[in-house]
């Protein structure tokens, strides 16, 4: 019986630290969005650059924003139903070019799964 109780308590234990690995960190996610400055801006300011601007992109639907002239493969990808999903924002930051054959990001992707779900917890800090 003890030890049923002692294994329960270290699985227990196990997976929250697990949990604790997986979780999102908005002030790394600011850190790893200085990569993508040079290309894109968030916050009450931002405006369209290189890259649209990035303020309520969870949920967006891919080549919606207004005055972004986005390539042939964004738009269609968003006239075929893509949305901006946490899951479809990982697979996309990953590899943009894999993800969205023809986009225009020149990015090679974002490799550390951890800083991929950082970044996104710190854009979902600015709505649209």
């Amino acid at each position: 019986m003890k030890r049923t109780v002692l294994l329960s308590a270290v699985a227990a234990m196990v997976a929250l630290g697990a949990g604790a690995a997986l979780a999102q960190d908005a002030d790394n996610g600011a850190e790893v969005f200085k990569r993508c400055r040079a290309c894109h801006e968030v916050g009450e300011a931002a405006k369209n650059k290189v890259g649209p601007l990035l303020n309520g992109i969870v949920g967006r639907k891919a080549g919606t924003i207004d005055g972004f002239n986005y390539s042939d493969a964004n738009r269609k990808a968003g006239a075929e139903g893509w949305v901006w999903t946490e899951e479809k924002m990982m697979e996309y930051l990953l590899n943009p070019r894999a993800a969205m054959p023809g986009n225009k990001m020149a990015y090679a992707g974002l490799k550390d799964e951890q800083d991929r779900k950082d970044l996104i917890a710190y854009l979902k800090k600015f709505p649209k």
